[in-house]
């Protein structure tokens, strides 16, 4: 049973003109997921660039210099709703230089969907879109073989790219892989089931994303509580209160639990879990709440409470696979802020073991400088310890990003090894 009110998110990936923009063009318009006056809009600059019908590509590129060249160049979020779903959707970039929009579209997604283009097949891009969505660890893959009508609707061309895709597949960490045969342009399989590919029994793309089971993608198991603010009321009502607020990051929570806080170790029993509607009895990742232990414990800001017998690592040194995404390459033991969870603290990036060659997707141990959009596997040492999962055991407890605290941008996203 799908929760109604449940948020899938997707991003979509594939080589320049695959059709990314046009398939969800395609999705938000036959969902009816588009306003009139956006639609009059559209047509209006469909027929100043001389298209016959509607240009879907021109919903996702909101960008001016998009428009011109007909390429994604930004990341360009959409939201739109079923009666089954809420969706956020990542239009990401093809293009290599910019990996590091893709890796920022991606982070948050629960599906990718990987655009080929069915005259062409599986080619670089492809191979390289599957690596960056198996090292962000996104549960559930949808290929989308897109142009089926430019090859006649063709099944054998169908299943000779599910078979090539599968081998690339099964050489990386990829888990669910689903396929789907449609043309964005005039509709096949995007909303509605294709008349023209009777031999396909799947479902098309909108229905499985509306069905696909998501809740089971957060880690239920290890138990972790980034403590964001501390509250105290100081009401009559709330006279001693002392609340930690925060995002749970995993696992289940309830009354009574032994838990301990890191990276202190004192250890504790959860008194009472608070939410805005009341308390409750238990709560469950990704859900806001506030936790009062039975015993004054110093926390703040950055601290972690965990079950006292499922606990993270806590370390100062991190082995990251690193995406440099500033303009300005890496400066070789440079001080940066490193942001885990509600943590801040400085870090340095102490070594670089190799670089991954975004084309051939090999090792390369020669070069150690990190420029932008390369990615990098690091060391990185912090001022104080934090407390890590490993990426693929838990999305929001293995990530990191840095930090140039001279000009406060973002220059890295990384995920721990």
């Amino acid at each position: 049973m799908i929760d109604n009110n449940q948020l899938l998110r997707f991003t979509t990936a594939g080589s320049v003109d695959d059709g990314k923009s046009t398939l969800i063009g395609r999705l938000l318009y036959d969902s009816k997921s588009i306003f009139e006056d956006q639609i009059a809009s559209i047509e209006n600059t469909s027929k100043k660039k001389g298209h016959k019908g509607l240009d879907m590509a021109l919903f996702t590129d909101g960008l001016r210099d998009e428009r011109e060249q007909g390429i994604t160049i930004d990341v360009a979020y959409r939201y739109f709703t079923t009666p089954k779903r809420k969706f956020i959707i990542a239009d990401t970039p093809g293009h290599i230089q910019y990996t590091r929009n893709m890796i920022t579209g991606a982070s948050t997604a629960n599906v990718a969907t990987i655009l080929i283009d069915a005259r062409h097949g599986v080619i670089e891009q492809t191979k390289r879109h599957t690596f960056i969505a198996s090292l962000l660890n996104i549960p559930h893959v949808i290929v989308c073989i897109n142009k089926m009508d430019l090859v006649g609707y063709s099944e054998k061309i169908f299943n000779d790219i599910v078979s090539e895709f599968e081998e690339i597949a099964s050489k990386m960490q990829v888990q669910d892989v689903r396929f789907i045969p449609m043309s964005a342009l005039l509709g096949d399989n995007v909303v509605n089931k294709s008349e023209n590919m009777p031999w396909f029994q799947g479902a098309p793309m909108l229905h499985t994303l509306e069905t696909m089971h998501i809740s089971s993608d957060i880690n239920k198991i290890d138990s972790r509580f980034p403590v964001q603010t501390v509250l105290r009321p100081q009401t009559e009502d709330f006279i001693d209160y002392r609340g930690y607020a925060g995002r749970i990051a995993g696992g289940i929570f309830r009354l009574g639990d032994d838990v301990t806080v890191l990276p202190s170790g004192f250890s504790s029993k959860i008194k009472s879990i608070d939410t805005m509607d009341g308390q409750i009895n238990e709560a469950f990742a990704p859900m806001s709440v506030s936790i009062t232990l039975e015993d004054d414990i110093d926390i703040s800001r950055g601290d972690m409470i965990v079950k006292s017998n499922n606990k993270p690592s806590v370390t100062q040194d991190l082995e990251v696979m690193l995406c440099w995404l500033n303009d300005a390459p890496a400066k070789p033991r440079a001080k940066y802020s490193i942001k885990h969870t509600s943590n801040l603290q400085k870090a340095m990036i102490k070594e670089v073991f190799y670089k991954i060659d975004i084309n051939s997707l090999s090792r390369n141990l020669e070069d150690k400088d990190l420029n932008m959009n390369e990615i990098a596997k690091v060391k990185i040492r912090t001022t104080k310890p934090l407390m890590l999962d490993s990426y693929r055991e838990n999305r929001t407890t293995g990530s990191i990003i840095l930090v140039d605290d001279m000009t406060n941008e973002t220059v890295a996203a990384g995920m721990l090894v």
